[in-house]
């Protein structure tokens, strides 16, 4: 494998670090903010660190915002009538090469108990126990995988079980309902025929326990709480929700193409325009680098965003160049949160090109999207460093990014003009005076894996990862009272 050299300098403080990203996207767009089984909440991309497996890369999107365990009776199911694809550039054009769409059916068999000599069907999703089988489970969703390359589409198999259908697993109702959540999932990890590919990939969808680690109610009220304070002093405000994710494994070998070892990639969600039997579909939610519609992207231009293509961002290049977050933050905390000049050229490298020498295409269309450099090896989990690359950890964001990347104090640190001079100048700034601010939201999580424990001021110890596929934690319960053991 390739290696990349990086000088000394990278690893000294944020004056050098080649990077500008932000965080989650819950609900951050009017129109989706109303459509959640569609709304893209996360993504990550990395190359699989499970041992045994890094020729592989591990794609995640998380839909369905903000659960609560005990949200029933109906729970979160997948949208029928979408379609949910991780689309995947390999050449820098800003198209995708390779689109792996997922589609979901819902059954309900309308399962009924006489009730005084009639058969009177239940109001709930199950009437017993639930085993993998499905038997006591009334409201059951399938899904199938076509890859779409060259506008060719072909079906992924099912190698596990044979044929091209999978299974969801039904939402964590409850520990009576489902006393071994965790065993209970582990029956819907597939492996995957992929067309094309020589190895077989894997694949789960399912509720998990939403790995995103953030001070969000203070964030949003005009940032309340201290900025310059401990990475540790606030706790996670979503330590109780749910997300439902798509977790897909593809060997590299299926994703690259010869000389270019960088590829792009970006979740979306289409519903159908026309009537049920159109096969016209309009996208209304795009997630790539994360929270970019959340704090970057103005009101006015929010749906256009989740509407658009990356081959179109030169739309959005104004609020890239001159970005408004530096100037709120300015206006909440004065000279402590200085304005870097514009035009933000550092910005348009990270947001629109990849970075040069990390990863950024041979040849490269500006456009948004996360990127990562497959060349790049996997860091185990009890190396990995919360800050990524900041952290003088390669293989962590903004090359991709891993469930344990504290994208949100990247973000703080940059946005006030740390890469200014370091990979592209900010106005006729050429260097930052104030480089390497230690800015944070006060919230981490407690470790890469639970064998890997950072537990210390408000950081709560359920918040960690799974070392395996799919690496998100298993679900939180509804029963009893939505907590974990």
């Amino acid at each position: 494998m390739k290696t990349i050299l990086w000088p000394r300098a990278l690893w000294l403080g944020a004056s050098v670090l080649p990077l500008c990203v932000m965080a989650s996207s819950h609900r951050e767009a009017p129109r989706i903010a109303g459509m959640p089984r569609d709304d893209g909440t996360d993504f990550y991309m990395f190359r699989s660190y499970e041992p045994g497996r890094s020729a592989y890369i591990t794609f995640i999107a998380n839909y369905i915002p903000l659960q609560d365990a005990y949200g029933g009776p109906n729970y979160f199911n997948m949208d029928p009538d979408a379609v949910y694809r991780i689309q995947v550039n390999n050449d820098g054009d800003a198209k995708a090469d390779s689109s792996f769409e997922f589609r979901f059916k819902t059954t309900q068999k309308n399962l009924a108990v006489n009730a005084g000599g009639q058969q009177i069907p239940v109001p709930l999703i199950n009437i017993g126990p639930v085993d993998a089988k499905g038997t006591n489970l009334n409201v059951s969703q399938a899904y199938s995988i076509a890859v779409v390359r060259g506008g060719h589409r072909e079906w992924v198999e099912n190698d596990s079980l044979g044929g091209t259908t999978f299974q969801k697993p039904a939402d964590n109702i409850g520990k009576k309902s489902i006393a071994d959540y965790e065993a209970y999932a582990a029956h819907f990890v597939y492996d995957v025929g992929i067309p094309g590919c020589a190895s077989p990939g894997r694949v789960f969808v399912g509720q998990r326990k939403d790995g995103f680690v953030v001070n969000l109610g203070e964030v949003f009220d005009l940032v309340n709480t201290n900025p310059v304070g401990p990475r540790n002093a606030e706790p996670n405000t979503i330590p109780d929700k749910n997300v439902t994710s798509i977790a897909l494994e593809v060997p590299i070998s299926c994703l690259t193409r010869k000389g270019e070892p960088v590829i792009g990639a970006w979740t979306t969600a289409s519903v159908r325009s026309g009537d049920d039997d159109s096969d016209d579909w309009k996208q209304v939610s795009r997630l790539g680098m994360p929270l970019v519609n959340e704090l970057v992207i103005g009101l006015p231009d929010k749906n256009r965003f989740n509407e658009s293509q990356p081959r179109n961002d030169a739309q959005f290049l104004n609020y890239v160049t001159h970005p408004s977050l530096p100037v709120l933050l300015n206006a909440l905390f004065g000279n402590a949160a200085k304005v870097p000049d514009s035009p933000r050229n550092d910005l348009v490298a990270a947001f629109l090109t990849g970075v040069k020498g990390l990863n950024q295409p041979v040849k490269v269309t500006p456009s948004e999207m996360l990127r990562l450099n497959t060349d790049t090896p996997p860091t185990p989990p009890g190396s990995q460093n919360d800050l990524g690359v900041l952290g003088g950890d390669v293989a962590g964001f903004p090359n991709g990014r891993r469930p344990y990347d504290d994208v949100v104090d990247i973000t703080l640190r940059v946005a006030e003009g740390a890469l200014c001079g370091a990979i592209g100048s900010c106005g006729s700034q050429t260097a930052d005076p104030n480089h390497g601010t230690p800015y944070t939201d006060g919230a981490r999580a407690a470790g890469p894996d639970a064998a890997h424990l950072h537990v210390n001021g408000a950081i709560s110890a359920g918040d960690t990862y799974l070392s395996v596929f799919p690496y998100l934690l298993t679900p939180l319960p509804g029963s009893p009272n939505g907590v974990a053991d």
